[in-house]
């Protein structure tokens, strides 16, 4: 009996740390496309670019943790009466502590999310 429980310990560890690094991903995955999708329907309801940049970086700060390492957000898309605010984010997932398993430090994640400009508004 001891001889198994010394053999399958390791084995039970390992994917133990695989389901963890798993769920990492996809909180962060979930967290990412949240945010992205909150600054670009905030940043649609802005009078103008600027303002819209602004509320866009102000979700997107509010909205992730200390843990979730984001480069500078991306704001584009086609400013004017019917066109789209695009944020795009690149982020990455940090695997640090689970190097048991082989895997690497970090994983980056990639994400757009865009909402539609009101036809019938104006825009500066």
């Amino acid at each position: 009996m001891a001889v198994e429980v010394v053999l399958l310990t390791p084995a039970m560890v390992a994917f133990f740390l695989l389901v963890v690094a798993f769920g990492r991903y996809v909180a962060v995955q979930g967290d990412i496309d949240a945010a992205a999708r909150d600054a670009a329907r905030q940043a649609s309801l802005q009078a103008n670019a600027g303002a819209a940049r602004s509320a866009a970086y102000a979700v997107i700060a509010s909205s992730l943790d200390d843990h979730t390492h984001c480069g500078s957000p991306g704001v584009g898309g086609t400013w004017g009466a019917g066109g789209e605010v695009t944020i795009t984010l690149n982020c990455r997932v940090d695997y640090s502590g689970l190097g048991l398993i082989g895997v690497p430090g970090s994983v980056g994640i990639d994400t757009t999310s865009a909402a539609p400009l009101d036809p019938y508004r104006s825009y500066e």
